[in-house]
Order: C-alpha cells, then structure tokens, then sequence
C-alpha cells in the first residue's frame, strides 16, 4: 500500500476507520448472549452453537499476520472495500441462516474479512492525515474499537429481547453502508488486489495452524481449568517452522528496526490486564456479592465511560507533547486504578468498584491512540500492514490470555482467589510502563537490513 504525504486531510476517512474497528470489535462479543438463543433456534446444543463465537474468532486470530504481509502489496482501496461488502454479505449469511453449519461457515467467511478491517484501519487512519496530527486520529479506530468490544454483551442483549438473535448479526449493516459508501468516494485509487502466491498461503496455514491452537487452550484454559495451558505448547512447532521460514523472517525484520517489540508487549500486557480485570470483577458482583446483571453491567459500564471520555484527548496530547509520554502517562493512571482494587474487601459496592473502574478506562483512553501512533509512526512505510497486524495480534492474544490467567491464579489462591486475580490484572498493567517508558536504541544494521529486505519483497 502507499500514500500520499502531501494529500490534504481526509478525516472521513478515519471516521470510516473508527466505524469499522466498532463493528469489527463489536462482533467479537456481542453473539454471546444470543447462544441460548441460537441453540434454540437452530436445534443444536449449546456446544454446537459456540462456534457461532470461535467461528468468528479464530480466523480473525490465526490470519493477521498473513494479512499484514499481503496488505503491504496490495491497494489499501480495493482491499477496504472489498473486505467491508465480504464482512456485511457474511453477516446478511449468518442472520439467514436456516442450520447450524450454515452459520458456521458464514461466522468464518465474516472473520476472515474481519482480519482484513482489523489491519487495515489503524493503516488508513495514519495515512489520512498529516504527520503532526497523527494522535489524533490514530485514536479514534483505538478508542471505538475497544468500546465495540465492552458494548457488544449490552447491544446483543437489547437486540435479543426486541427483535431476536438474528437481529445480533443484522446491526452491523448500515455501519458498513455507509462506510462503503464513504471509502468509494474519498479513497484515491492506489493499486489492485492479487491473489497470496503458494509460498504466502503455505504461511498462512503455518501461522493459522499454531495460533489457532494456542487461542482454543487459552479459551478452554478459562472455562475447564487451568491444566488446559499446557495444551498451548502444541502451537510452538508450527509458529517457530514459520518464524524461521520466508514468512516469519520479514515480520521480525520489520519489529527488530523499528524497535518495537517493547510495545507490542505492552498492548499485550494492557490486553490481558483489562481483559483479566472485567473476568474477575464481573464474576464476583455476581456470583459473591448478589449483584443483578444489569447492576452489574451499569457498574462495569465505568470503564468504557472513562475510555471513551479520554480516547480524544490522548490523541490530542500525543500531537502535542509525544506519543510515548501519554502512552506511558495513560499506562500509569490504568495501572493505579487496578492497583487499587486489589485493597477492596470481600463486600464490594458499585461506587467503590466504578470509580477505580473510571480511572483504569482513563487510562486505556490516553493509551490507546498514543500507543498506534507511536508504533506505526516507528514502522517503515512498506512493512506498516506488517506491523499493524503485529500489533492487533498482541492486542486480541492479551484479550484472551487475561481471562486464562485469571482463572489460573483463582485456582491457586485458596480462598482468596478474587484478590489474586486482580493483583494478576494489576502486574500486567505494571508491566506495560517500563515497556512504553524507555525507548529502544535500534542499531543502523538492522535498519539497512531491513530496508533491503523491504525493497527486495
């Protein structure tokens, strides 16, 4: 993909990219409360119908990294809106489907594409604009992505109780509309798409194959024990085959020049502490201190709030005083907030536990869009899909290693289990402000190999 430094500003552009990062992040949840439903409708059991969910998961998983690669060749304009009507046939599929293994399929068709929005939208934003507001719209797709997220439980569940569990796969149409219609027109033509050749699909497979495997374990790990972990060595041979093959070496190449295998690490930690955090607390109000679903959904709903408030005004701060300065400022205040639930006792309150909430989401807020710019400012411009995909693969691995762990340490805190596993939440949000703080020197050979390397693919 390339782009034009001295176009003007195209801020529908980032608009259409913070849209399609909601509803791209929205249908990583908001199936689950319709499985009941599903299961139902479709006459399946309740095993059959989660597929539904990892239907959609794992394709989105397993295929970032080949995507990143094959974007940085292709036009990001054919690539945008081929993928956004493939993502809104696939959810038109699934509302119509009359079977189970229909909908299967469709929710693999649609997470396929999906992959393609993950990393292709932070790409767009950053190109859309000039340099020096960067922040800025780098934080719109960080901040609606997320929010698609933590929203997606509540918008099913309004969906369901209106108009049906087909309506959870309908909702997203209109969005990718008039993001299609908008892309069409604002995008300047920029390339064709081609097919992967063998040597890319070979892998793709690869890749698919290993994390596809890790992410099952660390599923099963949260919900049928911990033991469940030691299946994610099985995902070692097949990444480290790619890791050491064709494929793999231009992904390293790319993260070792620009230095930023530090921040992958902490949008990976970050993931996994809030992701940990919103298993243990909203399992506790619920199970230990009688809290109602919807109380216990309005008391969770701090987090998003504070994200959403502070999503802005991290890009803004970025353009003016540096992307690793708020990025590591909004790491600090999450790390506080989660730090200070691990002093709560065994009764909790909504108050106590929403404020502490609101400061974490303030935190995640400034972080977000700091972090994407800073990692795809660092990016050579001919590896920036290569390292976007990186960056979204740390970022949904975090998602679902937070919950597996959490559950691990549950287990092994007799009878204080809630405690341990924030305290998890809490050190991996730690973690993630020496990562951001310091900046790595990047040796000139790695540099000049990897532009090269560039060159020559």
């Amino acid at each position: 993909m390339s782009s034009a430094p001295d176009a003007p500003d195209r801020w529908s552009l980032v608009a259409v990219a913070g849209l399609l990062s909601f509803v791209a992040m929205l249908d990583m949840n908001i199936v689950n409360v319709a499985l009941a439903d599903i299961s139902g409708g479709l006459d399946v059991s309740a095993a059959t119908a989660q597929w539904a969910v990892l239907g959609y998961q794992l394709p989105v998983v397993a295929l970032l990294l080949p995507v990143g690669r094959w974007l940085d060749s292709v036009g990001a304009r054919p690539a945008l809106l081929t993928a956004t009507c493939g993502f809104a046939v696939c959810s038109a599929l699934a509302a119509l489907a009359p079977w189970a293994a229909w909908l299967i399929a469709a929710r693999v068709g649609q997470g396929a594409f999906a992959a393609v929005l993950f990393v292709l939208m932070p790409v767009l934003a950053m190109r859309s604009v000039r340099p020096e507001l960067r922040g800025r719209a780098m934080s719109v797709p960080a901040t609606l992505g997320p929010l698609g997220a933590v929203t997606g439980p509540a918008l099913g569940g309004l969906l369901l109780d209106h108009l049906g569990w087909r309506a959870v796969f309908l909702v997203k149409l209109p969005v990718c509309v008039l993001a299609l219609a908008v892309a069409y027109k604002a995008m300047p033509r920029d390339g064709r798409l081609h097919r992967p050749d063998r040597r890319s699909a070979a892998d793709a497979l690869l890749v698919a194959a290993g994390v596809t495997v890790l992410l099952l374990t660390l599923t099963l790990a949260s919900s049928h024990g911990s033991w469940w972990l030691a299946g994610a060595l099985a995902a070692v041979p097949p990444l480290w085959w790619w890791l050491r093959g064709p494929g793999g070496r231009p992904v390293t190449g790319a993260l070792r020049a620009s230095g930023l295998y530090r921040a992958h690490g902490a949008v990976l930690a970050l993931a996994a502490a809030f992701a940990a955090m919103h298993y243990v607390v909203a399992l506790h109000l619920q199970r230990d201190d009688g809290f109602s679903a919807t109380s216990t959904g309005l008391t969770v709903l701090a987090f998003p709030l504070g994200m959403g408030l502070a999503g802005p005004l991290g890009g803004r701060l970025a353009d003016r005083y540096g992307a690793r300065r708020i990025a590591t400022a909004g790491a600090v205040l999450t790390a506080a907030g989660l730090l200070l639930l691990v002093p709560l006792g065994d009764s909790w309150s909504a108050p106590d536990v929403a404020w502490r909430l609101a400061l974490a989401g303030l935190g995640m807020g400034l972080n977000g869009g700091p972090t994407q710019a800073l990692v795809m400012g660092a990016a050579l411009p001919e590896r920036a899909a290569t390292v976007g995909s990186a960056v979204q693969l740390a970022r949904s691995l975090g998602f679902t290693l937070g919950p597996a762990l959490a559950t691990a340490a549950w287990g092994l805190a007799a009878g204080d289990g809630v405690r341990a596993g924030l305290a998890l939440a809490a050190v991996a949000a730690c973690l993630a402000v020496p990562l951001l703080a310091f900046p790595v020197r990047i040796p000139l050979k790695a540099q000049r190999t990897e532009a090269v390397s560039a060159a020559r693919s």
